[in-house]
Protein backbone atom coordinates (compact mmCIF):
# COMPACT_ATOMS: atom_id res chain seq x y z
CA UNK A 1 0.00 0.00 0.00
CA UNK A 2 1.50 3.35 -0.94
CA UNK A 3 1.37 5.91 1.90
CA UNK A 4 0.57 9.68 1.73
CA UNK A 5 3.86 11.67 3.38
CA UNK A 6 4.02 15.44 3.49
CA UNK A 7 7.40 16.08 2.03
CA UNK A 8 7.86 17.56 -1.04
CA UNK A 9 9.65 14.54 -1.98
CA UNK A 10 6.12 12.86 -3.29
CA UNK A 11 6.14 15.66 -5.57
CA UNK A 12 8.98 14.58 -7.40
CA UNK A 13 8.63 11.94 -9.78
CA UNK A 14 8.99 8.61 -8.24
CA UNK A 15 10.07 5.18 -8.80
CA UNK A 16 9.72 1.98 -6.98
CA UNK A 17 12.83 0.49 -5.93
CA UNK A 18 12.98 -3.33 -5.67
CA UNK A 19 15.03 -6.23 -5.28
CA UNK A 20 14.88 -9.47 -3.55
CA UNK A 21 16.40 -8.33 -0.18
CA UNK A 22 13.11 -5.94 -0.14
CA UNK A 23 10.58 -8.93 -0.71
CA UNK A 24 7.78 -8.95 2.09
CA UNK A 25 8.68 -5.65 3.05
CA UNK A 26 6.26 -2.92 2.96
CA UNK A 27 6.64 -0.48 -0.53
CA UNK A 28 8.55 2.78 -0.27
CA UNK A 29 8.30 5.13 -3.07
CA UNK A 30 11.51 7.16 -3.78
CA UNK A 31 12.92 9.30 -5.83
CA UNK A 32 15.51 8.79 -9.19
CA UNK A 33 17.60 11.11 -7.38
CA UNK A 34 19.20 11.44 -3.94
CA UNK A 35 16.88 14.65 -3.62
CA UNK A 36 14.86 15.33 -0.32
CA UNK A 37 13.27 18.34 0.76
CA UNK A 38 10.72 20.03 3.48
CA UNK A 39 8.85 23.01 2.71
CA UNK A 40 10.34 23.27 -0.65
CA UNK A 41 14.22 23.31 0.91
CA UNK A 42 16.55 20.70 0.60
CA UNK A 43 16.73 18.20 3.47
CA UNK A 44 20.24 16.48 2.79
CA UNK A 45 23.20 17.80 4.26
CA UNK A 46 26.82 16.27 3.98
CA UNK A 47 29.27 19.26 4.16
CA UNK A 48 31.75 17.29 6.64
CA UNK A 49 31.71 14.46 4.44
CA UNK A 50 32.99 16.56 1.56
CA UNK A 51 35.68 18.94 3.69
CA UNK A 52 37.13 15.35 4.75
CA UNK A 53 37.36 14.13 1.65
CA UNK A 54 38.99 17.50 0.33
CA UNK A 55 41.36 17.42 3.19
CA UNK A 56 42.30 13.74 2.20
CA UNK A 57 42.95 14.79 -1.37
CA UNK A 58 45.33 16.83 -0.97
CA UNK A 59 47.09 15.10 1.77
CA UNK A 60 47.37 13.19 -1.13
CA UNK A 61 49.10 14.71 -3.40
CA UNK A 62 51.27 16.55 -0.68
CA UNK A 63 52.94 12.99 -0.13
CA UNK A 64 55.46 13.28 -3.18
CA UNK A 65 55.07 17.43 -3.42
CA UNK A 66 59.40 16.53 -2.40
CA UNK A 67 60.00 20.62 -2.96
CA UNK A 68 57.74 21.77 -0.36
CA UNK A 69 56.28 19.07 1.80
CA UNK A 70 57.44 18.11 5.55
CA UNK A 71 56.81 15.54 8.46
CA UNK A 72 55.03 18.46 9.75
CA UNK A 73 53.04 19.57 7.24
CA UNK A 74 51.99 16.21 6.43
CA UNK A 75 50.93 15.69 10.02
CA UNK A 76 48.81 19.35 10.23
CA UNK A 77 47.11 18.25 7.59
CA UNK A 78 45.92 14.56 8.72
CA UNK A 79 45.54 15.91 12.25
CA UNK A 80 44.25 19.55 11.20
CA UNK A 81 44.97 20.39 15.12
CA UNK A 82 46.85 23.66 14.66
CA UNK A 83 49.75 23.40 16.29
CA UNK A 84 51.13 19.97 17.11
CA UNK A 85 52.39 19.33 13.27
CA UNK A 86 53.97 23.03 13.14
CA UNK A 87 52.01 24.07 10.81
CA UNK A 88 48.49 25.88 10.88
CA UNK A 89 48.04 26.87 7.33
CA UNK A 90 48.72 23.36 5.79
CA UNK A 91 45.98 23.33 3.04
CA UNK A 92 46.00 25.45 -0.12
CA UNK A 93 42.05 25.47 -0.08
CA UNK A 94 41.73 28.45 2.81
CA UNK A 95 38.68 26.99 3.53
CA UNK A 96 40.28 23.74 4.73
CA UNK A 97 42.70 25.48 6.69
CA UNK A 98 39.53 27.31 8.83
CA UNK A 99 37.59 23.97 8.79
CA UNK A 100 37.08 22.26 12.36
CA UNK A 101 37.18 18.56 10.70
CA UNK A 102 40.09 16.91 10.55
CA UNK A 103 40.90 13.29 8.81
CA UNK A 104 42.64 11.47 11.91
CA UNK A 105 39.46 12.34 14.45
CA UNK A 106 37.41 10.21 12.02
CA UNK A 107 39.96 7.41 11.00
CA UNK A 108 39.23 3.87 13.14
CA UNK A 109 36.16 6.10 15.24
CA UNK A 110 32.90 3.76 14.23
CA UNK A 111 30.37 3.57 16.98
CA UNK A 112 30.37 -0.14 15.50
CA UNK A 113 33.75 -1.40 15.27
CA UNK A 114 36.03 1.09 17.68
CA UNK A 115 33.47 2.80 20.29
CA UNK A 116 34.41 -0.18 22.86
CA UNK A 117 37.47 -1.00 21.32
CA UNK A 118 39.98 2.24 21.79
CA UNK A 119 43.54 0.23 21.87
CA UNK A 120 42.74 -0.77 18.54
CA UNK A 121 41.77 2.78 17.15
CA UNK A 122 44.64 4.08 18.63
CA UNK A 123 46.99 1.82 17.01
CA UNK A 124 45.86 1.88 13.81
CA UNK A 125 45.98 6.36 13.69
CA UNK A 126 49.64 5.62 14.42
CA UNK A 127 49.56 3.26 12.06
CA UNK A 128 49.00 5.97 9.27
CA UNK A 129 51.21 8.60 10.85
CA UNK A 130 54.00 6.15 10.83
CA UNK A 131 53.39 5.95 7.15
CA UNK A 132 53.92 9.49 7.35
CA UNK A 133 57.45 9.88 8.71
CA UNK A 134 58.50 6.67 6.91
CA UNK A 135 57.41 8.98 3.54
CA UNK A 136 59.89 11.35 4.78
CA UNK A 137 62.28 9.87 6.91
CA UNK A 138 63.04 7.13 4.14
CA UNK A 139 61.72 7.54 0.66
CA UNK A 140 63.29 11.34 0.69
CA UNK A 141 66.64 11.08 0.94
CA UNK A 142 66.68 8.14 -1.22
CA UNK A 143 64.06 9.38 -3.65
CA UNK A 144 67.02 9.62 -6.69
CA UNK A 145 68.24 6.79 -5.54
CA UNK A 146 67.68 2.97 -7.59
CA UNK A 147 65.48 0.85 -5.22
CA UNK A 148 67.19 -2.45 -4.45
CA UNK A 149 66.55 -5.04 -2.16
CA UNK A 150 66.98 -3.88 1.62
CA UNK A 151 67.55 -0.09 -0.21
CA UNK A 152 64.39 2.59 -0.47
CA UNK A 153 64.79 4.24 -3.88
CA UNK A 154 62.88 4.80 -7.12
CA UNK A 155 61.88 2.07 -9.77
CA UNK A 156 60.47 2.67 -13.22
CA UNK A 157 56.89 1.63 -13.84
CA UNK A 158 56.88 3.07 -17.59
CA UNK A 159 56.11 6.13 -17.66
CA UNK A 160 56.14 6.71 -14.01
CA UNK A 161 58.01 6.66 -11.39
CA UNK A 162 57.67 4.53 -8.36
CA UNK A 163 59.49 5.61 -4.82
CA UNK A 164 59.26 2.69 -2.49
CA UNK A 165 61.10 1.70 0.82
CA UNK A 166 63.60 -0.48 1.44
CA UNK A 167 61.33 -3.42 1.46
CA UNK A 168 59.53 -2.21 -1.74
CA UNK A 169 56.78 -0.70 -0.37
CA UNK A 170 55.09 3.06 -1.42
CA UNK A 171 54.37 4.82 1.33
CA UNK A 172 51.72 6.87 -0.31
CA UNK A 173 49.81 4.88 -1.82
CA UNK A 174 49.14 2.14 1.90
CA UNK A 175 48.38 5.73 3.02
CA UNK A 176 45.86 6.48 0.49
CA UNK A 177 44.29 3.07 0.17
CA UNK A 178 44.13 2.62 3.33
CA UNK A 179 42.28 5.66 4.15
CA UNK A 180 39.07 4.37 2.39
CA UNK A 181 38.84 1.71 4.76
CA UNK A 182 39.89 3.80 7.82
CA UNK A 183 38.04 6.60 6.87
CA UNK A 184 34.98 6.40 4.11
CA UNK A 185 34.53 3.14 4.47
CA UNK A 186 34.72 2.87 8.02
CA UNK A 187 32.25 5.96 8.98
CA UNK A 188 29.96 4.85 6.17
CA UNK A 189 29.34 1.43 7.33
CA UNK A 190 30.36 1.15 10.47
CA UNK A 191 29.38 4.41 11.61
CA UNK A 192 26.86 6.39 9.97
CA UNK A 193 24.80 3.30 8.70
CA UNK A 194 25.02 1.88 11.69
CA UNK A 195 21.20 1.11 14.13
CA UNK A 196 23.63 2.33 17.33
CA UNK A 197 23.70 5.50 15.52
CA UNK A 198 21.12 6.16 12.96
CA UNK A 199 18.22 5.04 16.77
CA UNK A 200 20.58 6.67 19.01
CA UNK A 201 18.89 8.36 22.45
CA UNK A 202 15.34 9.61 20.88
CA UNK A 203 16.31 10.07 17.14
CA UNK A 204 13.32 7.18 16.10
CA UNK A 205 10.81 8.80 17.95
CA UNK A 206 12.03 12.57 16.96
CA UNK A 207 11.72 11.06 13.21
CA UNK A 208 8.54 9.88 14.00
CA UNK A 209 7.21 13.40 15.12
CA UNK A 210 8.97 15.40 12.69
CA UNK A 211 11.02 16.94 15.70
CA UNK A 212 13.93 18.60 13.82
CA UNK A 213 17.99 18.63 14.60
CA UNK A 214 18.15 22.21 16.11
CA UNK A 215 18.11 25.19 13.85
CA UNK A 216 18.67 22.72 10.59
CA UNK A 217 15.51 21.35 8.27
CA UNK A 218 16.16 18.05 8.71
CA UNK A 219 15.00 15.35 11.71
CA UNK A 220 18.71 13.34 13.18
CA UNK A 221 18.35 10.21 11.49
CA UNK A 222 18.27 12.17 7.97
CA UNK A 223 20.79 13.59 8.75
CA UNK A 224 23.29 10.57 9.85
CA UNK A 225 22.05 8.71 6.41
CA UNK A 226 22.66 11.72 4.58
CA UNK A 227 26.79 11.98 6.16
CA UNK A 228 26.75 7.83 4.83
CA UNK A 229 26.17 8.88 1.83
CA UNK A 230 28.37 11.90 1.86
CA UNK A 231 31.79 9.64 2.43
CA UNK A 232 30.88 7.60 -1.34
CA UNK A 233 29.91 10.68 -3.10
CA UNK A 234 30.06 14.20 -1.39
CA UNK A 235 32.66 15.42 -4.13
CA UNK A 236 30.71 14.67 -6.72
CA UNK A 237 29.70 17.84 -8.68
CA UNK A 238 26.17 16.57 -8.98
CA UNK A 239 25.72 14.76 -5.69
CA UNK A 240 22.20 14.14 -6.30
CA UNK A 241 22.76 12.21 -9.86
CA UNK A 242 26.52 11.27 -9.15
CA UNK A 243 26.70 8.04 -11.44
CA UNK A 244 26.77 9.89 -14.18
CA UNK A 245 30.94 10.98 -13.04
CA UNK A 246 31.33 7.85 -10.86
CA UNK A 247 34.86 6.93 -10.49
CA UNK A 248 36.40 10.76 -11.33
CA UNK A 249 34.92 12.33 -8.14
CA UNK A 250 37.92 11.60 -5.56
CA UNK A 251 40.50 9.37 -5.34
CA UNK A 252 39.26 7.07 -2.59
CA UNK A 253 35.69 5.41 -2.37
CA UNK A 254 33.94 6.48 -4.87
CA UNK A 255 36.80 6.34 -7.37
CA UNK A 256 36.99 2.57 -6.58
CA UNK A 257 33.23 1.73 -7.07
CA UNK A 258 33.62 3.06 -10.03
CA UNK A 259 36.18 0.81 -10.74
CA UNK A 260 34.90 -2.16 -10.24
CA UNK A 261 31.76 -0.77 -11.96
CA UNK A 262 34.18 -0.68 -14.96
CA UNK A 263 34.51 -4.42 -14.71
CA UNK A 264 32.01 -6.31 -16.76
CA UNK A 265 31.30 -9.24 -13.81
CA UNK A 266 30.44 -6.48 -11.51
CA UNK A 267 28.59 -4.08 -13.71
CA UNK A 268 25.23 -2.91 -12.03
CA UNK A 269 26.72 -2.94 -8.40
CA UNK A 270 26.91 1.13 -8.51
CA UNK A 271 23.12 1.12 -9.28
CA UNK A 272 22.49 -1.24 -6.85
CA UNK A 273 24.38 0.91 -4.02
CA UNK A 274 22.54 4.23 -5.09
CA UNK A 275 19.09 2.80 -4.88
CA UNK A 276 19.94 1.21 -1.75
CA UNK A 277 21.17 4.61 -0.80
CA UNK A 278 17.86 6.58 -2.33
CA UNK A 279 15.18 3.79 -0.88
CA UNK A 280 17.09 4.05 2.66
CA UNK A 281 16.31 7.60 2.58
CA UNK A 282 13.13 7.43 1.56
CA UNK A 283 12.25 5.12 4.15
CA UNK A 284 13.35 7.18 6.66
CA UNK A 285 11.40 9.74 5.71
CA UNK A 286 8.30 7.24 5.35
CA UNK A 287 9.11 6.23 9.00
CA UNK A 288 9.77 2.27 7.50
CA UNK A 289 12.84 1.28 9.51
CA UNK A 290 12.78 -2.30 8.16
CA UNK A 291 13.31 -0.71 4.82
CA UNK A 292 15.94 1.57 5.82
CA UNK A 293 17.83 -1.32 7.49
CA UNK A 294 17.71 -3.83 4.74
CA UNK A 295 18.86 -1.31 2.39
CA UNK A 296 21.74 -0.77 5.33
CA UNK A 297 22.94 -4.41 4.86
CA UNK A 298 22.78 -4.01 1.27
CA UNK A 299 25.16 -1.26 1.18
CA UNK A 300 27.43 -2.77 3.72
CA UNK A 301 27.71 -6.05 2.14
CA UNK A 302 28.31 -4.53 -1.55
CA UNK A 303 30.84 -1.56 -0.24
CA UNK A 304 32.85 -4.22 1.65
CA UNK A 305 32.92 -6.28 -1.64
CA UNK A 306 34.32 -3.41 -3.21
CA UNK A 307 37.41 -3.80 -1.19
CA UNK A 308 37.78 -7.26 -1.01
CA UNK A 309 37.95 -7.44 -4.96
CA UNK A 310 40.10 -4.28 -5.26
CA UNK A 311 42.46 -6.11 -2.63
CA UNK A 312 42.42 -9.42 -5.11
CA UNK A 313 42.64 -7.06 -8.32
CA UNK A 314 46.17 -5.76 -7.09
CA UNK A 315 47.81 -9.02 -5.63
CA UNK A 316 47.05 -10.68 -9.26
CA UNK A 317 48.08 -7.79 -11.08
CA UNK A 318 51.23 -7.79 -9.24
CA UNK A 319 52.02 -11.47 -9.35
CA UNK A 320 51.48 -11.08 -13.10
CA UNK A 321 54.50 -7.72 -13.05
CA UNK A 322 56.80 -9.87 -10.78
CA UNK A 323 56.69 -12.79 -13.59
CA UNK A 324 57.35 -10.59 -15.93
CA UNK A 325 60.36 -8.90 -13.41
CA UNK A 326 58.90 -5.44 -13.97
CA UNK A 327 59.23 -4.66 -10.71
CA UNK A 328 58.07 -0.68 -10.07
CA UNK A 329 54.62 -2.10 -11.77
CA UNK A 330 54.67 -5.13 -9.29
CA UNK A 331 56.08 -3.17 -6.16
CA UNK A 332 53.06 -0.01 -7.01
CA UNK A 333 50.38 -3.19 -7.31
CA UNK A 334 51.25 -4.79 -4.23
CA UNK A 335 51.38 -1.22 -2.39
CA UNK A 336 47.84 -0.77 -3.14
CA UNK A 337 47.20 -4.30 -2.55
CA UNK A 338 48.65 -3.74 1.04
CA UNK A 339 46.14 -0.89 1.33
CA UNK A 340 43.19 -2.74 0.34
CA UNK A 341 43.73 -5.54 2.69
CA UNK A 342 44.75 -3.13 5.45
CA UNK A 343 41.06 -1.67 4.61
CA UNK A 344 39.32 -5.04 5.00
CA UNK A 345 39.29 -4.42 8.53
CA UNK A 346 36.85 -1.96 8.34
CA UNK A 347 34.34 -4.08 6.33
CA UNK A 348 31.24 -5.34 7.59
CA UNK A 349 29.15 -8.23 7.68
CA UNK A 350 25.79 -7.59 7.94
CA UNK A 351 24.83 -11.03 8.87
CA UNK A 352 27.33 -11.37 11.68
CA UNK A 353 27.14 -7.64 12.56
CA UNK A 354 30.88 -7.69 12.96
CA UNK A 355 33.86 -6.87 9.99
CA UNK A 356 34.75 -9.65 7.37
CA UNK A 357 38.12 -9.72 8.55
CA UNK A 358 39.26 -9.71 12.11
CA UNK A 359 42.61 -7.72 12.94
CA UNK A 360 44.65 -11.27 13.31
CA UNK A 361 42.81 -12.32 10.09
CA UNK A 362 44.45 -8.99 8.43
CA UNK A 363 47.78 -8.68 10.09
CA UNK A 364 48.62 -12.27 8.72
CA UNK A 365 47.76 -11.44 5.04
CA UNK A 366 49.71 -8.41 5.75
CA UNK A 367 52.85 -10.25 7.24
CA UNK A 368 52.46 -12.92 4.74
CA UNK A 369 52.67 -10.47 1.84
CA UNK A 370 55.17 -8.15 3.04
CA UNK A 371 56.71 -9.20 5.96
CA UNK A 372 59.77 -11.17 5.46
CA UNK A 373 63.10 -9.83 4.87
CA UNK A 374 63.19 -8.12 1.64
CA UNK A 375 59.17 -7.80 1.55
CA UNK A 376 58.17 -7.57 -1.77
CA UNK A 377 61.49 -8.97 -3.17
CA UNK A 378 60.75 -12.05 -1.46
CA UNK A 379 56.96 -12.43 -2.22
CA UNK A 380 56.07 -15.18 -4.76
CA UNK A 381 52.74 -16.33 -6.63
CA UNK A 382 51.79 -18.99 -4.63
CA UNK A 383 51.49 -16.33 -1.79
CA UNK A 384 49.63 -13.82 -3.52
CA UNK A 385 47.41 -16.54 -5.09
CA UNK A 386 47.07 -18.16 -1.31
CA UNK A 387 45.94 -14.47 0.06
CA UNK A 388 43.67 -13.50 -2.68
CA UNK A 389 41.86 -16.90 -2.03
CA UNK A 390 41.50 -16.31 1.56
CA UNK A 391 39.61 -13.29 1.05
CA UNK A 392 37.87 -13.89 -2.09
CA UNK A 393 36.57 -17.08 0.37
CA UNK A 394 34.90 -14.29 2.47
CA UNK A 395 32.14 -13.51 -1.05
CA UNK A 396 30.56 -14.83 -3.52
CA UNK A 397 32.99 -14.07 -5.97
CA UNK A 398 36.20 -15.56 -7.51
CA UNK A 399 39.77 -14.79 -7.58
CA UNK A 400 39.38 -15.00 -11.59
CA UNK A 401 36.49 -12.46 -11.75
CA UNK A 402 38.72 -9.95 -9.39
CA UNK A 403 41.73 -10.64 -10.67
CA UNK A 404 41.37 -9.75 -14.55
Amino acid sequence: MTRNYPLAVLLLVLALFSCDDNEGLPEVEAPSSYSFERNSQSTVSFSGQTTRIKMAEELNSAFLDFDNTTEALLLEMFRNDDGQGGDVSPFEDADLNSATKSIKSKVAASQDLFAANTTESSQIKAQFESWIAGQINEIYPNRNQLATAGNAGQLADGTSTRYVNAKGLEYNQAFTKSLIGGLMLDQLVNNYLSTAVLDAASNKEDNNAGVLADGKNYTTMEHKWDEAYGYLFGNAANTASPLTELGSSDSYLNKYLGRVEGDADFAGVAQEVFDALILGRAAIVAQQYEVRDAQADIIKQKLSEIIAIRAVYYLQQGKIALENQQYGTAFHDLSEGFGFIYSLRFTHNPIAGDSFFSREEVDQMIDDLYGSTNGFWDVDATTLDAISASIAAKFDFTVAEAGN
